[in-house]
């Protein structure tokens, strides 16, 4: 099974970037940790990255075409402005989970309105940095895997 992971902007500084919020793992360990505990799964899994909302919209969309059964989405600031990353959510077929590490409702009010987790399956906020296992969990559960 093939999954991408979609990580937003700022998520490149993870480890550095508030770690009183965010912690100090870095998205290079969150990757490795992840991949670490899925070890005995068949999974092919994708990580990305961007600061770029068009460069998340169209991986989005290549998503759409090539046969990827699930997404995992940290759309990190713009989960709460991107009507073109929820509008390209929309065309897919596919379980996608947006995650958060922080508990966003604990946070500023700004941050409670989540614009792209209106298109998305599910939403998961606030587990730290296992957030990413659960949600490819969750997406295995929704397959029947």
């Amino acid at each position: 099974m093939k999954i991408l992971i979609i990580n937003g902007p700022n998520l490149n500084l993870l480890g550095e970037r508030e770690p009183h919020i965010y912690g100090t793992k870095t998205l290079a360990d969150i990757e490795q940790d992840t991949s670490t505990k899925l070890n005995n799964q068949s999974l092919t899994l994708e990580w990305f990255q961007s600061n770029l909302e068009g460069e998340i919209v169209n991986k989005i969309q290549e998503a759409h075409k090539n046969g990827t059964q699930g997404i995992v989405l940290n759309p990190a600031g713009y989960a709460h402005t991107s009507v073109a990353i929820h509008d390209a959510l929309k065309i897919l077929k596919i379980p996608v989970i947006e995650v958060h590490l922080s508990q966003v409702y604990q946070r500023e009010a700004f941050r409670h309105n989540l614009l792209t987790a209106k298109a998305c399956t599910a939403i998961m906020s606030g587990l730290g940095t296992d957030t990413y296992y659960l949600a490819i969990c969750a997406i295995l559960n929704i397959k029947g895997n």
